[in-house]
């Protein structure tokens, strides 16, 4: 599995960040640097909509919404981020990302002030590994939320996934509306000779796309577990593992290539094609499979305590850093609101094992809840403006 470069290699720091109309800021300039940077503020003062933007710009998506229409202040008919981004302290090398979110309109990218053809041709640039709160949802939650976040991981390590992944999708849009349509006509009964040679079509595209995506991230998976299961040991010591599988209702060997993922994804769209057209719908494919996470031989979900989720889901972010980095990616850490969660051991070593990263961004209702390791540089954020706390 191999993707386009990133444009800047190894570790990468958010050096500049720029907002106008971004969620609660009409403007706002903040100088980041490298190190540890800490956003202190009340609930609803927007520490958090400064880390937000960065992670947009990183992946063109957001840990707290699915649409880009809230990262739009309200009143305003679009939005701007800018970052400039360095790499790393010993390299004078620069690029600046800017990102414009339209109301109704396609939105629009920029790198180095030129215009990009797609928006998703910045993804790669500047990466990132965002632990927040709603981490715990990809532990507790519904299948969608661990998709999601095996697919962002395995964007994070090959950005030209990001177009396989946005393919997939609109394949997946189209052959649903056929059968939809196909659904109000067919009466319970199977397709038409035109309706069956459309729906090949459809069958072999979905297959095509899907298999690339279910390919990476069998990879990714096989190549986190091992950095999970430390991560967890070190952050939660227990007698339990922590591991993670796979789990798709098409019928796969162990270290199936991408031709045997494509047959077996298109024996199973053939055999349940009747069933698809009855309830309109796509019932086979990589948006219908699921990551089962376990500790020891139970399940997280549903058997792990409180405590024992929030661990796994801090081990999932800290094995995903530790994998990027054995890919020789160091990406921007986001600690976004995640200390006030933690008891104080879980504190302490969640921030020993992050504070030798090149950047880590933090945002805190209470400062004195960010461990004494991650001293750097401190703003307050509140009222819309972010000053620098002397």
């Amino acid at each position: 599995m191999r993707g386009g470069p990133a444009l800047l290699n190894g570790g990468v720091f958010v050096d500049h960040l720029q907002l106008v109309d971004f969620r609660s800021y009409a403007a706002v300039d903040v100088a980041l640097g490298a190190g540890v940077v800490v956003f202190v503020g009340a609930n609803g003062q927007g520490k958090t909509n400064l880390v937000e933007a960065v992670e947009y710009l990183s992946t063109l998506g957001s840990h707290r919404v699915s649409s880009d229409v809230p990262l739009v202040r309200a009143g305003a008919e679009r939005a701007i981020a800018r970052a400039r981004v360095q790499a790393g302290l010993d390299d004078e090398r620069q690029l600046q990302l800017e990102v414009e979110i339209s109301r109704g309109k396609a939105n629009r990218a920029r790198l180095n002030r030129s215009p990009v053809r797609r928006t998703r041709e910045i993804v790669g640039v500047l990466r990132t590994v965002v632990f927040s709160p709603e981490d715990l949802a990809v532990v507790k939650g519904d299948p969608s939320e661990r998709r999601r976040f095996l697919d962002d991981l395995v964007v994070s390590r090959w950005p030209r996934m990001a177009g396989v992944r946005a393919d997939y999708d609109r394949v997946l849009r189209q052959r649903n509306t056929l059968l939809k349509s196909l659904s109000g006509r067919s009466r319970g009964g199977p397709p038409g000779a035109d309706a069956a040679a459309t729906l090949d079509v459809w069958d072999a595209h979905l297959a095509a796309a899907g298999a690339e995506l279910v390919e990476a991230r069998l990879v990714t998976l096989g190549d986190l577990v091992p950095h999970l299961a430390k991560a967890y040991a070190d952050i939660a010591p227990t007698n339990s593992e922590a591991a993670a599988e796979y789990v798709t209702a098409v019928d796969l060997e162990p270290g199936a290539d991408r031709d045997a993922i494509v047959a077996a994804l298109t024996a199973a769209m053939t055999a349940r094609r009747n069933d698809e057209v009855a309830r309109g719908i796509s019932l086979v494919g990589p948006h219908r499979d699921d990551v089962l996470l376990s500790l020891g031989v139970l399940p997280a979900k549903g058997y792990a305590s409180h405590g024992e989720s929030w661990s796994f889901a801090l081990a999932l972010r800290l094995g995903s850093l530790a994998l990027l980095r054995s890919d020789g990616v160091e990406p921007v850490l986001v600690l976004d609101d995640v200390f006030a969660e933690l008891d104080a051991t879980r504190r302490e070593r969640l921030a020993s094992m992050v504070s030798g990263a090149e950047q880590v961004l933090v945002t805190a209702a209470v400062g004195g809840d960010v461990p004494a390791v991650l001293s750097g540089r401190r703003f307050r954020v509140a009222g819309g403006e972010v000053t620098p706390d002397a």
